[in-house]
């Protein structure tokens, strides 16, 4: 009995092996495939080791002069086309461009610390090699607020205003636990083995594409992006960096105007989201708009989002 239930359970390792190995380099294959298939739609410009897609549409006004740029939250694989439903709305009447940060979309992965600091330098000279140019009105998702704070303290010449859609700041932080390490590493073993493929429907769950708001094309480019940019090692590093927060809280509330749309929270492990993100835009003597939507917001809401933010820019430039 022994030896058998010793085979059984060596058989299973096996192929349990097998089945890994062959998702590997069946997500090897694919991948790569995919790469040929849904090339990125904007610029690669090289930073260090690396190279970083910007994306851009429509142009600047005489009216106003600036451009928007998207920066996208924590682990959000296909910032390009999570954006475009919001982008896609103001574009007719101003300059947007999506930076993509490191391990994003069709960024590749670098080497170089996910430091805030760091982010920002890369975000900033990714810009200047795309041919954009400040000033910018900043359009933080999640945890991109922390560099668009960051930005606005270091560099307020540059920064006109901040549309933050559902942004973190460095006091959500102060409350907010982290991802479980257990829940990381499934996730993460999950996508490096092509598991995550075996998932087919996964990627049509996110507000971008359950929303309707990509073509089939698009859809197919963000499923291949979401098979390929799931937790990479920038994202990782960024979700253990725990002194960015502290970083931009040193630097205090940025003398600019802002705006924050703020979801209800239903989808983010804080009870008391919201009410943070609500105090802060009154200590800043900014505005903030709740919607009753989950974390996604742009997608959810955009005409409302788009409505407003056109509001808030012709009154912070005085058209």
């Amino acid at each position: 009995m022994k030896r058998i239930v010793k085979w059984i359970a060596v058989s299973l390792v096996v192929l349990l092996t097998l089945l890994l190995v062959g998702s590997f380099i069946n997500h090897t294959i694919r991948s790569a495939q995919e790469e040929t298939l849904y090339p990125p739609p904007g610029q690669m410009v090289t930073i260090g080791d690396h190279k970083l897609h910007v994306y851009s549409e429509g142009e600047r006004s005489v009216a106003a002069p600036l451009t928007l740029v998207f920066l996208s939250g924590s682990g959000t694989s296909a910032p390009t086309l999570d954006f475009k439903a919001l982008y896609g709305r103001l574009s007719d009447e101003y300059r947007i461009a999506v930076v993509e940060r490191a391990g994003y979309g069709w960024s590749e992965i670098g080497n170089t610390p996910r430091d805030t600091a760091t982010v920002l330098a890369e975000t900033r000279l990714a810009l200047q090699l795309a041919g954009e140019s400040p000033p910018y009105v900043l359009f933080p998702h999640s945890m991109a607020g922390l560099e668009a704070l960051y930005w606005a303290n270091l560099y307020p010449e540059e920064v006109v205003a901040i549309v933050g859609l559902d942004p973190a700041l460095p006091q959500t932080y102060e409350v907010m636990s982290p991802p479980p390490q257990l829940m990381l590493s499934t996730i993460t073993f999950a996508a490096r083995t092509g598991v995550i493929r075996s998932g087919a429907s996964v990627c049509h769950e996110f507000a971008a594409v359950s929303e309707g708001h990509l073509t089939a094309e698009e859809t197919a480019a963000f499923c291949s992006l979401f098979y390929r940019r799931t937790l990479t090692p920038n994202m990782l590093a960024e979700i253990r960096n725990e002194t960015n927060p502290q970083l931009v809280a040193a630097e205090g509330i940025p003398d600019v105007p802002l705006y924050f749309f703020i979801s209800n929270g239903e989808d983010i492990a804080l009870d008391n989201w919201g009410e943070i993100l609500a105090a802060y835009a009154v200590a800043a003597k900014g505005q903030y708009l709740v919607l009753d939507v989950p974390h996604y917001l742009h997608n959810y809401a955009p005409d409302v989002i788009a409505a407003e933010s056109r509001a808030f820019i012709k009154q912070v430039v005085g058209e």
